[in-house]
């Protein structure tokens, strides 16, 4: 078992391993255990009980948070014509077509963090599901990466839209803020994000949507959330 720094050891310690903590008390743990000098990404961590292996218990939607995540988001569209003219001026950060399926397949190339896609373009982008699906970047319409309005797309994504997926083993990882932000930006941040995600709850799923949920700093460790106030029915 690797070991922790003294840093993580001391962060750790703050936090009480048997106690669920309201949102509140999370954020301020959060700033509480977030040592390191630079400014560390804030993430959620969603056990759930959806069963990964049934098509009708996918989670894969995307949701808006409402002070964004503190991250500059990379963005590839792939559209022709007036579609990327509007893409470009939205502030698309590479547009193109034949020309980045191509550069996908034969280098490898991945420097984007979401790629959008007009319908007619599933013709060109069809092969690079093999390339892109597994690192959850394969365009789709419920991701709302397909569309015909790559504008609002490309300004949604930048402004703070990000994917609600979950894994292979039913789980759903977010990054939702920096340390830096407020106590009540982060607050904001998480309660939205576990509504969104509550209502995303599959018909055919019986009980809770949640198991546990936790929040952590990308250096730190993890903080248990008090699944109380989102276990209601939606």
């Amino acid at each position: 078992m690797a070991k922790h720094s003294k840093r993580y050891r001391e962060a750790k310690a703050k936090i009480d391993s048997t106690k669920l903590y309201n949102v509140e008390e999370a954020v301020q743990l959060i700033k509480d255990t977030a040592t390191v000098k630079f400014d560390e990404t804030v993430e959620l961590h969603l056990c759930t009980n959806i069963n990964p292996k049934k098509a009708d218990q996918q989670i894969r939607q995307p949701i808006s948070l409402p002070h964004g995540t503190g991250k500059s988001v990379r963005i590839l569209v792939f559209a022709q014509g007036e579609n990327a003219e509007k893409a470009k001026a939205a502030g698309a950060d590479f547009v193109g077509a034949e020309d980045y399926a191509e550069k996908i397949q034969k280098e490898n190339w991945l420097d984007f963090d979401v790629a959008i896609a007009t319908p007619d373009m599933m013709r060109v982008i069809g092969k690079l599901g093999r390339v892109l699906g597994p690192r959850g970047l394969m365009p789709s319409p419920k991701s709302g990466t397909v569309t015909n309005d790559v504008e609002e797309a490309v300004n949604a994504f930048k402004g703070g839209r990000i994917e609600a997926r979950n894994d292979k083993t039913g789980n759903i990882h977010l990054v939702i803020g920096k340390k830096s932000f407020k106590n009540e930006q982060l607050k904001e941040n998480l309660d939205s994000a576990l509504k969104q995600i509550l209502a995303m709850k599959p018909a055919s799923l019986k009980g809770r949507l949640y198991r546990k949920i936790a929040v952590a700093t990308a250096m730190g460790p993890g903080i248990k959330v008090d699944t109380s106030d989102y276990m209601k029915e939606v």
